[in-house]
């Protein structure tokens, strides 16, 4: 299955979405935004729930704008779920589904054999969470779209279900359009993951080239990227090019920068960091040096700033526990800073 949008738009009064052109293959695509940007109305453009000021929704050449939602074979699955609460999960499923044989399978699947005859109110979250994907599933449809289906949840109950989905999705051969605000579940989950920002789709790609190499501020802000720095390009050649930030110059594998000025993005999670009397890290990399000014446990890692030396500038580093108990970073401590050169990217300077 192919989902494909072209020049889709929508206004409501003072905010315009779109126009969109995205195309979704049989993928899970995660989509990622600030609140008020156009996340749901993606997806409700897509569902039938409201209708385009103009533009197509196209699933394998079938156009879907004009249709009735009941003849679009969408499936959507809604951060509450929306079941009927007099109905039993078996009934629930049942409701929706296109043939008797699919709710003992997808009671199967989704590991409900034992909450067929409960009905909502006694169930956990992440059981009505559950139904309510099988629910939908058994529609059979040719797509699936989710509206942050995890984030009422707590979060050991999130992260079970965020493993469980994944198995899933992976099961199923149709477009997967996934919304959600918690960039680990974008993720996790994601084929790709599309950065919405004001109606416009800013970014769409791997979670790794989002994450590492962001196409604007805008989507290195929002996605974690702490380390950005004005820097200006002083030397480019076929195998990357010198930045001049503060005093110091790096080097990077970065070949195809037009721009003169530029944003340097250092993702926090890319840099190593070890003490000044052991450090044998990789030689060709930028090291400097600098002083830990502050740090945050944050469960499956240290986030420490490091005050640069030689420059007026603080970096922001991820570190595991062990590295972090092993070099004794605590504020004062002089570190080590290794950036590989491919860690670094730069953003043309357009905003």
């Amino acid at each position: 299955m192919t989902l494909e949008l072209s020049r889709l738009r929508k206004a409501y009064g003072q905010f315009d979405f779109g126009p969109v052109d995205l195309t979704v293959e049989n993928e899970v695509l995660t989509v990622l935004g600030p609140s008020g940007s156009g996340k749901t109305t993606l997806l409700s453009l897509i569902a039938g729930i409201i209708s385009p000021d103009s533009g197509s929704i196209q699933v394998d050449g079938r156009e879907l704008v004009g249709r009735p939602l009941e003849d679009r074979r969408v499936g959507m699955v809604f951060q509450e779920g929306a079941l009927f609460p007099h109905m039993t999960t078996r009934e629930n499923i049942t409701y929706a589904a296109t043939a008797s044989h699919r709710v003992d399978e997808l009671a199967t699947l989704l590991e409900l054999e034992d909450v067929l005859d409960r009905t909502p109110p006694t169930l956990s979250g992440g059981e009505r969470q559950r139904v309510a994907l099988a629910r939908t599933l058994a529609t059979d449809p040719d797509m699936l779209l989710l509206d942050e289906p995890l984030s009422s949840l707590d979060a050991p109950i999130r992260k079970r279900l965020r493993d469980e989905l994944h198995s899933l999705f992976e099961s199923l051969d149709i477009p997967i359009l996934y919304v959600t605000h918690d960039q680990r579940e974008a993720t996790a989950l994601g084929d790709r993951i599309a950065i919405v920002r004001d109606g416009a789709l800013e970014q769409v790609g791997t979670p790794s080239a989002v994450l590492t190499r962001p196409t604007s501020r805008f989507v290195a802000r929002f996605t974690g990227n702490e380390n950005l720095f004005e820097g200006i390009v002083t030397d480019r050649t076929a195998d990357g090019a010198t930045v001049q930030l503060g005093d110091l110059q790096y080097q990077t594998t970065v070949s195809d920068i037009q721009t003169s000025t530029v944003t340097v993005c250092i993702h926090p999670s890319r840099m190593e960091i070890e003490s000044p009397s052991t450090a044998n890290g990789d030689r060709t990399a930028n090291t400097v040096t600098g002083t830990v000014t502050r740090w945050l446990n944050e469960g499956s890692k240290y986030r420490i700033d490091i005050e640069i030396e030689a420059e007026p500038i603080t970096l922001t580093a991820n570190v595991r526990p062990p590295t972090f108990e092993r070099l004794s970073l605590e504020n004062g401590s002089e570190v080590h800073v290794l950036i590989p050169q491919e860690s670094i990217h730069l953003i043309p300077d357009r905003e």
